[in-house]
This record gives structure tokens, C-alpha cells and sequence, in this order.
């Protein structure tokens, strides 16, 4: 589910702490050791995607939010601002050429440069995450 976050959604709002919980208080972050990534490039993304991204030669930037029940995918186009709200049990994580994340049918890539490798640690903590919340519907 993707909305338009440029100005203050309340609906947005709503749906994201319904889905995913609230976002983490301030000293529950610091204890995290930050809850939100620093941008990252976009390198391609799902056809449904495409309306999101920049028609022109611009740079499509993207950062990543962690919440209690799952992450938000923000994307920048020019000035708008659209983010995708990821379950847990949905996401998917790869690492091909780049870093990329499936859910629901989409994917969103972010291409392996300078700014991804900055990112490492956070995205190891996403992997983490996403391990632990498996570990709960394991299969004996």
C-alpha cells in the first residue's frame, strides 16, 4: 500500500500505525541505534512503481523507517513524497547487484553504491529483524 506523504496524511497516518505499530519513542530509537536509514539511490523498480519515479534524468532517492510490526520504504519524486508500508511477513529481502525489497507483488531496487554501503549496518539490522520475526512460524 503506497500513499502520498508530501503533506500530513491523516489517513496514511492511521493505516501505518494500524499495520505496522506505532513509530518507536525517541529513546527507544537511540537505544536502536537509529531507526531510519540515510537515502539511498534508486536503481529500478516494479512496473507499478513506475509512476513514482522520476520521468526525467533525475536521481530517484529512497530511505528506509523501521517500525515495531514492519518498515516504510520512502521515495522521493522531485518534491512529493510517497511511502510504502511493509509487514514483516510480507517482506523480502534480496542482494543481487544491488539491494532490493519485495513485498505485495512490487519490488523496489536501490543501486550498490558509496550511499548503500553506508547503510550496511542498518540493512543488517532489517535482516535481523526479518529473522527473528520468521523464527515465530517456523515449522518443526
Amino acid at each position: 500500500m503506497i500513499y502520498n506523504t508530501t503533506h500530513n496524511n491523516k489517513e496514511a497516518d492511521a493505516m501505518f500505525n494500524d499495520l505496522l505499530g506505532k513509530p518507536y519513542s525517541f529513546f527507544k530509537a537511540i537505544k536502536m541505534g537509529g531507526v531510519g536509514s540515510k537515502r539511498m539511490m534508486i536503481d529500478a523498480v516494479s512496473p507499478g512503481f513506475l509512476k513514482y519515479m522520476n520521468t526525467v534524468a533525475d536521481i530517484n532517492y529512497g530511505n528506509i523507517e523501521l517500525r515495531e510490526k514492519g518498515i516504510i520504504v520512502h521515495i522521493n519524486k522531485g518534491l512529493k513524497n510517497f511511502s510504502w508500508a511493509i509487514p514483516t511477513y510480507q517482506l523480502h529481502i534480496y542482494k543481487t547487484s544491488g539491494f532490493s525489497i519485495h513485498a505485495q507483488g512490487n519490488f523496489v531496487r536501490f543501486k550498490n553504491n558509496k550511499l548503500l554501503k553506508e547503510n550496511k549496518k542498518f540493512l543488517d539490522k532489517i535482516i535481523d529483524i526479518k529473522i527473528e520475526n520468521d523464527k515465530q512460524y517456523e515449522f518443526y
